[in-house]
């Protein structure tokens, strides 16, 4: 079973508009909502390719029960902890030219909020994959996916952590199975530009040397590089396509690269940057079809 863990989702609002005139009056050429946040986005998409997935996480207020409703209208299965104060985020993306996305903080995360979830983690077992992805709200240490991980350390849980900046090294030491860095982040983390595909995989590999088994860098339009446990490098070029939403392409990434990778990293990487290509050529997350008709027309690795 893939269990994804969101501390911090929201209700993703998404308007479509043309040139922002601030301090006046704009209007939206169209608008929807969904649920929202990295853990649910990769749970959604490994839903609609047909492998098992619960998503994990905590809700809040009247937000938190329509998002609750919004997953569980889709057919993702889903099993949140309620915290008792607070509302579920809204965050608004602005769709136009360029995207300009509006996160708002999440809900307060007491300590005991917190031991209700790790009871509920107890229920992982070998051979279950874990998904720690997206921000930590603010209440928490940044450092809480990597004590997560520790917490379930010598189970034979997978873990897998998308996730920037702090929240993502200290996790490192904990040995994750896949870490998932764009160029920005692994570029942040490496402290530096990465210009050139030899800096990306010595970056890559840097953070294999901090932990990681697995390096998978999502490079947009460029597709996606791999850096594998044995340190083999492959790479897979993105579909040709127009970009219509980029939100939760990178999550798309990595539901395609799990539901891929019991048929060896050439089929996990493809499939990854598959669903992640047919999600940012969408209005919303990737349907199975899309995801599926990418893959066997893929440019050839390399």
């Amino acid at each position: 079973m893939i269990y994804t863990l969101t501390l911090n989702p929201a209700i993703d609002y998404v308007m479509e508009v043309g040139p922002i005139r601030w301090g006046g009056t704009n209007r939206a050429r169209q608008a929807a909502a969904w649920p929202g946040g990295k853990g649910i986005n990769v749970s959604t998409v490994l839903s609609r390719l047909g492998v098992e997935t619960v998503a994990l996480g905590f809700v809040a207020g009247a937000t938190g029960e329509a998002l609750a409703a919004a997953v569980a209208a889709q057919g993702v299965a889903a099993d949140f902890l309620r915290l008792p104060g607070g509302e579920t985020r809204v965050n608004v993306k602005l769709r136009g030219r360029e995207e300009t996305e509006l996160n708002a903080p999440g809900p307060h995360v007491a300590p005991e909020d917190m031991a209700r979830l790790y009871g509920q983690l107890e229920r992982l077992a070998r051979g279950d994959t874990l998904v720690l992805a997206g921000s930590v709200p603010s209440s928490l240490s940044p450092g809480v996916y990597g004590e997560i991980l520790a917490h379930l350390a010598g189970r034979g849980v997978r873990a897998v952590v998308d996730a920037e900046g702090e929240s993502l090294a200290r996790a490192l030491p904990c040995r994750p199975f896949l870490v998932k860095p764009n160029r920005a982040e692994l570029e942040a983390l490496w402290g530096g530009p990465l210009e050139t595909e030899a800096g990306l995989v010595r970056a890559a590999e840097a953070l294999r040397a901090r932990g990681a088994e697995n390096v998978l860098v999502s490079l947009g339009p460029e597709g996606a590089l791999l850096v594998d446990q044995t340190g083999a490098v492959r790479r897979r070029r993105a579909a040709p396509g127009r970009a219509v939403n980029t939100v939760g392409a990178g999550d798309s990434m990595v539901a395609g690269f799990l539901a891929g990778a019991d048929r060896g990293w050439e089929t996990a990487l493809a499939l990854g940057v598959a669903a992640g290509c047919a999600t940012a050529f969408s209005p919303g997350l990737a349907r199975r079809e899309d995801i599926l008709a990418l893959y066997r027309t893929l440019p050839p690795e390399g």
